[in-house]
């Protein structure tokens, strides 16, 4: 079986033959295989070995975003044409190195989800023993693993890619995309005017896509199954952004546990399974090896924020969620505003939209299982303390 390795903590750049940081048509194959066949793929970290192990968050303050990611890839799959699906098989995943590392980007680079309440940058380091983590910066939390990939997808095809450009380039004049940007480019094999005319036209892997790309799906997990449309011949399956642990939303944008990681991967194909489906987006069936939580606490967020009613706006929703759950979590445990915060990105916390129907207010959840704290978080002090109605754990039965 083939196995791609990296060198840990050595730029994409610097790497001997992995990959790529751009989405194009015709960026040269890594490798093949065949329907059947499995093999194991190294990834970097998304941010291309650029942040350190050390107590500074200066290196999330400065970080080049326009390096991320670096993928491992692109894997020609023999027989795959356009319109076929490509089914990939997430047999195993697991970190190349035992560090991880968090962060909530700056505001002026990047920012994230709450960046009016977290301008700062900041970052946490965490040690990956087996299927937990803990970390120093963020005390008295033990996660359990969910470990998958950020980020997974197929090559476009030229008029695919000539259509993200498009219709991205529409945005960028509201700050809203970002343009391709040749001067971090790196495509493995190639140079000279073929590889600038790819680093000018290729899109960057930041937004996820039609093919798949940087989904950031925690439930990706160990035994997932993944349909993805192929636009090209040989189908071009590349990967990265490899994570141990996410919440819903990756809310600090630098917000999963983020790390060196490997992937074995089996490979099959449906012929013609993009019109025989009706698939132009990846479908995926969820892993059934991640951790698994029995007990959680829940905060829910409408579509109101600093007195002005949003118009069924789940976004608003979703950050009063988060809101909420800081707020309380900072009263329960000895973890500050940013730690919690923190945590809300990095633990496989579930996100929900609840409604976005009920005029005018959307309403959007957010639950945390209760075992990661090394406390018990769930409120105390009820009047009939010995009134157990529907207490986590209390069997009812129904004559």
């Amino acid at each position: 079986m083939q196995h791609i390795k990296i060198k840990p903590g050595v730029p994409l750049a610097e790497q001997a033959e992995i990959g790529h940081n751009r989405w194009h048509p015709d960026i040269p194959d890594l490798t093949s295989v065949k329907p059947g066949d499995e093999i194991i793929l190294e990834c970097l970290d998304f941010l291309d070995s650029q942040i350190e192990n050390n107590d500074s968050a200066n290196d999330v303050r400065d970080v080049d975003l326009t390096r991320a990611h670096p993928l491992t890839g692109p894997i020609h799959v023999e027989g795959a044409e356009p319109g076929d699906v490509l089914v990939v098989d997430l047999l195993d995943l697991r970190s190349v190195t035992p560090i991880g590392f968090s962060g909530i980007f700056d505001k002026n680079n990047g920012g994230s989800f709450l960046a009016e309440d977290f301008p700062n940058a900041s970052k946490s380091i965490w040690d990956i023993s087996g299927v937990f983590a803990s970390s120093r910066h963020v005390p008295g939390v033990r996660i359990g693993a969910m470990y998958h990939p950020g980020l997974i997808g197929t090559l476009p095809s030229h008029e695919l890619l000539a259509e993200w450009n498009r219709r991205e380039g529409l945005l960028v004049e509201k700050k809203q995309a970002n343009p391709p940007n040749a001067k971090t480019a790196v495509i493995r094999g190639m140079s000279g005017p073929d590889f600038d005319r790819i680093a000018k036209e290729g899109a960057r892997t930041v937004p996820p896509r039609e093919h798949g790309g940087n989904l950031d799906i925690k439930n990706l997990t160990i035994g997932s199954r993944i349909y993805l449309p192929v636009y090209v011949k040989g189908a071009g399956l590349s990967i990265g952004d490899l994570h141990f642990s996410q919440g819903d939303g990756e809310i600090t944008f630098c917000g999963a546990i983020e790390m060196d990681g490997r992937a074995h991967l089996g490979f099959d194909l449906i012929k013609g399974g993009m019109a025989k489906y009706n698939i132009n987006a990846a479908v995926y069936v969820p892993g059934i090896h991640d951790v698994q939580y029995d007990q959680w606490l829940t905060f829910t967020g409408i579509s109101v924020e600093d007195g002005v009613n949003y118009y069924l706006d789940a976004t608003v929703a979703y950050k009063q969620a988060c809101r909420a759950a800081i707020d309380y979590l900072t009263q329960v445990t000895d973890l500050d505003r940013e730690q919690v915060y923190m945590l809300l990105t990095t633990a496989p916390v579930e996100g929900r939209y609840g409604g976005v129907v009920d005029l005018p207010n959307a309403s959007a959840s957010i639950s945390i299982p209760t075992a990661i704290f090394d406390v018990d978080i769930l409120p105390q002090g009820a009047v009939a303390a010995g009134a157990d109605f529907g207490h986590p754990g209390v069997k009812i039965t129904l004559d």
